[in-house]
């Protein structure tokens, strides 16, 4: 939408003042508070022109302006656009928890939700996203094998395979060989586990044990659903009033249907911009009257995950996009010893 430059910084500080106080704000009240240099007719004037294209609008009660989820949309796009570069400071240090991925992401969010007062929301990286660290196939009893796998994250899925008749220990010990060439050190996706055990170069016999090994490497692509941690949901009714309440209230109730929540993480995110989504953006009526911040986080080639905020339309914008920005930056730095390059 095209507006004047005095337009945008008028939208700009009736969205501020009013995410500040939660009134109203008149024409007077903005020439006091923020020094401009008109005088309050032409404030009206300005006033009344961004009402008349829908982006202010004003309660029955009151002479004063309320930003509508349209004036909501062009400041935050501005405001996105304005803060680049590297993140700030932010109290969230997980630099002593490179093996403690999950507590690190609870530790994200409950920061996130205690500097901002809204709902924090972090997806984890899948397991299929991790590395495979370590693979082996030991002989316990000569019919009785043990297969262990250990992927980056730290997971660990292990299985004893009892077969029919004894297996040759030096087949075993080709087992151990060939899947610590073909597996470990790559991600444990359904290609390279399909590549390592339908590889026509393997004998009949070769191909036959590495199958019977196969279902705890199945286990570890089936666990690559993502996790989903959320913190803030207390808080997030503390300070809503009147419509926003019922917002509010609107949310908890969509957490109750984790899927839908991380599809709106992953739908929403722009990997090279932090996103902004309010209102009518969102599909669903439980969304109506809330907004969503969020941004990615993972290597420099590949998104890993997406760090986010929900909350009412009537939310300090340009914290929550700091935040989440600086979360993410720190979650990257994290992760990019557990899932780049083995």
């Amino acid at each position: 939408m095209e507006l004047s430059a005095r337009k945008r910084e008028i939208l700009r500080l009736v969205v501020e003042e009013y995410v500040a106080t939660g009134q109203p704000v008149g024409s007077k009240s903005l020439v006091q508070r923020a020094h401009l240099d008109v005088s309050s007719s032409t404030v009206r004037n300005e006033l009344s022109e961004l009402e008349a294209i829908g982006l202010l609008t004003h309660p029955h009660t009151s002479a004063g302006r309320v930003p509508t989820e349209s004036g909501y949309r062009v400041y935050t796009d501005d405001l996105v656009g304005a803060i680049e570069g590297r993140p700030g400071p932010f109290p969230l240090d997980l630099s002593v928890m490179r093996n403690e991925l999950e507590e690190a992401l609870r530790r994200t969010t409950e920061t996130l939700s205690e500097a901002t007062h809204l709902l924090a929301l972090v997806s984890a990286p899948s397991l299929e996203a991790a590395a495979v660290r370590h693979v082996d196939v030991v002989q316990l009893q000569p019919r009785v094998v043990i297969v262990v796998v250990i992927t980056a994250s730290g997971s660990v899925s292990k299985r004893l395979v009892e077969l029919h008749d004894p297996v040759d220990p030096g087949l075993v010990e080709w087992a151990r060989a060939y899947l610590d060439e073909t597996v470990v050190g790559r991600h444990a996706s359904a290609n390279v586990l399909r590549r390592a055990f339908e590889d026509p170069s393997l004998t009949t016999r070769e191909r036959s044990f590495v199958e019977i090994l196969r279902p705890v490497f199945a286990e570890v692509a089936a666990q690559a659903t993502e996790k989903l941690y959320i913190g803030g949901a207390a808080s997030l009714l503390g300070d809503a009033r009147g419509a926003e309440l019922e917002a509010c209230q609107r949310l908890l109730e969509v957490l109750e249907h984790r899927a839908a929540v991380l599809g709106l993480l992953q739908e929403a995110l722009d990997p090279d911009r932090t996103v902004v989504r309010v209102g009518p953006e969102f599909e669903g009526e439980e969304l109506r009257g809330a907004a969503y911040v969020g941004t990615t986080y993972g290597l420099p080639n590949r998104s890993l995950g997406a760090v986010g905020l929900l909350g009412p339309l009537r939310m300090d914008y340009d914290k929550a996009i700091r935040a989440v920005r600086a979360a993410a930056f720190e979650l990257s730095r994290l992760v990019d010893d557990v899932y780049g390059p083995v």
